[in-house]
């Protein structure tokens, strides 16, 4: 399959509204808001880049770019191709874990797991938009493997056993050079996971996330004058959780997985993953990545934000508006990086065609056009092109005609957590699918060919309308974000908001309009 398999559509993008809201020290966190765990960063120069985890979602490891710690720029995806990322079976249990990026030498580095398909591997390029090298693939395993360089070695930490591990290996070949040493297992916490290694003043210092990426999540870290140990912990850690006593009214929660970064100017920064509740103890939109600064003074540990727990400040509004191009055999196939499939896309489900006016029934112009495949809840390589929801407030809006396909557009939490507007066979409904629990919980006939899908938030509610042709736009039901929820729905990514079809036939669709501030 060719890269993204080049992958199907030529997009006309038109984005407005994108004014940012800033804080008063100029900052914004969470700083890439939405399902985007597991933050990683390196500095080259005056660019930043981080890369995040992606689990069951194809393509894989989003990497942004900033030049001031405060705005970032999707600039691609590190694994676009099926030979680096198979992901047969993925959930969002499975697929790619936490990513470490670094930079030696003329070669950025990624370094990840792929659990369920393949265990630990890193692929390089010399630029970070791409081409990555096929996998190289690791012998210590483990999950949230990481890099560092010193004196001409490349040495590996991951965390086989519940044990922070570390071996030399070959960055060039992935041989593993030595057996593989025990560091630190942690303060006791669950899951001691995420290591990284910095050298500073003298010691070399190993931060790791403990507790699970839940309520109880933490960093903690450890030193030592030898890179294989061994390892004091820090008197003070755990140095970032907001399970305590002055972080457990915060609605940022789950604080923990960070990666350090020196900035030019000699300062540190954390960046860390955080959720945030909304409506109670229950959070749809994932992970994000949150930053905040550090004081790390000489031969001292590092403090992360004084001490104080992490606040949320304001968000980028954006407006895009995806139409789609009429068919053009000399046009190449492509989706921009910010869209993502279920699992490895099966090119032949995907098309450029035309789309339909809801008044007229003529066509109109260019569209999507989406085959009938298996259904969103049996998790097997779906028909499904969606958009990470990044804001409570968003509002997500299409035209589909189906031509016996059932087809609109879903809330996609985890395969048996999502909820679908849908069209088929002269109806429109909401179907809510969790667990072992799959309804209807409203439907209405229509006359028109084409239907405009329309689905909204203020972050409490989740609001299901249609236009049936030149009629107003009417409200099926309205449902609890909370459905959606890790806590309710299970998973632990995010909410994807996308256009899929399943069974026989087809559907086109005209545009996609997303609304998020």
């Amino acid at each position: 399959m060719r890269a993204l398999f080049i992958l199907m559509i030529s997009l006309w993008t038109a984005a407005s509204g994108c004014a940012a809201t800033v804080t008063d020290n100029g900052g914004r966190n969470p700083i890439i808001a939405g399902f985007h765990p597991d933050p990683s960063i390196c500095r080259v120069g005056d660019d930043y880049y981080v890369v995040n985890s992606s689990f069951q979602y194809f393509p894989g490891v989003p990497i942004y770019h900033s030049r001031d710690l405060v705005n970032w720029q999707l600039i691609g995806n590190v694994l676009n191709r099926e030979s680096q990322l198979p992901l047969k079976g993925a959930t969002s249990w499975l697929g790619i874990y936490a990513p470490t990026l670094r930079y030696h030498d003329g070669t950025f580095y990624m370094i990840t797991t792929n659990v369920g398909n393949g265990g630990n591997f890193m692929v390089t390029a010399k630029d970070p938009r791409g081409p990555w090298s096929e996998p190289i693939w690791l012998k210590q395993q483990g999950i949230d493997p990481s890099l560092y360089f010193e004196n001409g070695k490349c040495y590996m930490v991951s965390n086989p056993n519940n044990t922070i591990m570390l071996c030399e290996i070959d960055p060039k070949t992935g041989q593993q050079l030595t057996d593989s040493k025990a560091l630190w297992q942690g303060t006791g916490g669950r899951y001691p996971e995420g290591p990284h290694i910095y050298k500073k003043d003298g010691y070399y210092y190993l931060l790791i996330s403990e507790g699970g990426t839940e309520l109880a999540h933490k960093l903690t870290i450890a030193r030592s004058r030898k890179i294989d140990g061994p390892y004091m912990a820090n008197p003070a850690n755990p140095i970032l959780t907001h399970c305590s006593m002055a972080g457990q009214s915060s609605p940022i929660q789950g604080t923990g997985h960070g990666d350090l970064v020196q900035t030019a100017d000699g300062s540190w920064h954390l960046v860390f993953l955080a959720y945030r509740n909304f409506g109670g103890s229950y959070h749809h939109l994932g992970r994000e990545t949150f930053i905040a600064p550090v004081e790390w003074k000489k031969g001292q540990w590092p403090v992360v934000n004084g001490g104080k727990p992490i606040e949320a400040f304001g968000q980028t509004e954006r407006h895009e508006r995806i139409t789609f191009v009429p068919n053009d055999a000399n046009t190449p196939f492509a989706f921009g990086p910010e869209w993502v499939f279920i699992q490895n896309p099966d090119s032949t489900k995907y098309d450029r065609h035309v789309v339909v006016d809801g008044a007229t029934g003529k066509v109109a112009g260019g569209a999507l056009r989406l085959y009938g495949g298996r259904r969103l809840n049996d998790n097997d390589h779906p028909t499904f092109i969606g958009r990470r929801q990044e804001s409570p407030c968003v509002t997500v809006e299409t035209m589909v005609n189906s031509n016996g396909a059932e087809a609109g557009l879903t809330v996609y939490q985890i395969h048996d957590g999502h909820i679908d507007l849908c069209v088929n066979n002269g109806y429109v409904g909401v179907k809510c699918k969790l667990k072992n629990i799959y309804y209807v919980v409203n439907e209405e006939p229509v006359k028109s060919a084409a239907v405009k899908l329309r689905i909204s938030s203020d972050g409490e509610l989740y609001r299901f309308e249609y236009q049936d042709g030149n009629g107003p736009f009417r409200r099926l039901c309205e449902l609890n974000c909370s459905l959606m929820s890790t806590e309710v729905a299970g998973g632990f990514t995010g909410v994807v908001i996308g256009m899929f079809a399943e069974g026989n036939g087809y559907a086109d669709f005209g545009y996609f309009d997303i609304h998020e501030k």
